[in-house]
């Protein structure tokens, strides 16, 4: 599980110490960002439930998992459960359908999931490309220590080279 550093601003945007949001049709005033299973809590959302951001467009709606992992929150910002659990993301890592959870990866969690077992060599460079992700990153590269908010069908090519 990936958790952003308290003090990283994502995409530029100024987060409120407070702010307003909707879970479930109901408002709440909530510390922002806030660690997932306290977004829970805020809201008393059964344990058997998922709870899940909305998202605006023709995007898929996003799992909030049951974590520790911190959730920024944007003013009025809405939220909703259901009762069933989140199945996961599917997406396609070198042509092979794969299912993941979190809803972030990093470049060492897809090289594990491209090579369970590393390919021999002293010297192996990995390069992660991905297409059809998310609007804020919809393809791109990944390099050593970077990651990538997942949605499904999302496409990943991992090569490893031997620089020997």
């Amino acid at each position: 599980m990936t958790i952003t550093e308290p003090h990283q601003h994502q995409h530029g945007h100024h987060h409120e110490p407070v702010v307003r949001i909707h879970i479930n049709g109901k408002a709440y005033e909530s510390p922002n960002p806030i660690v997932a299973h306290a977004l829970y809590a805020l809201a008393s959302v059964p344990p058997n439930e998922q709870l899940y951001r909305e998202i605006q467009g023709d995007e898929e709606d996003e799992p909030i998992f049951h974590g520790h992992e911190e959730v920024h929150l944007h003013k009025d910002g809405h939220f909703y459960s259901r009762p069933e659990a989140f199945k996961g993301y599917t997406i396609i890592v070198n042509g092979t359908a794969k299912t993941v959870h979190q809803g972030t990866l990093t470049f060492e969690e897809l090289t594990k999931l491209a090579f369970p077992i590393p390919p021999p060599g002293q010297n192996i460079v990995y390069t992660v490309t991905y297409r059809g992700g998310r609007k804020c990153q919809p393809d791109g590269t990944l390099t050593e220590g970077e990651k990538v908010k997942i949605k499904s069908k999302m496409i990943f090519n991992v090569t490893a080279t031997d620089k020997s």
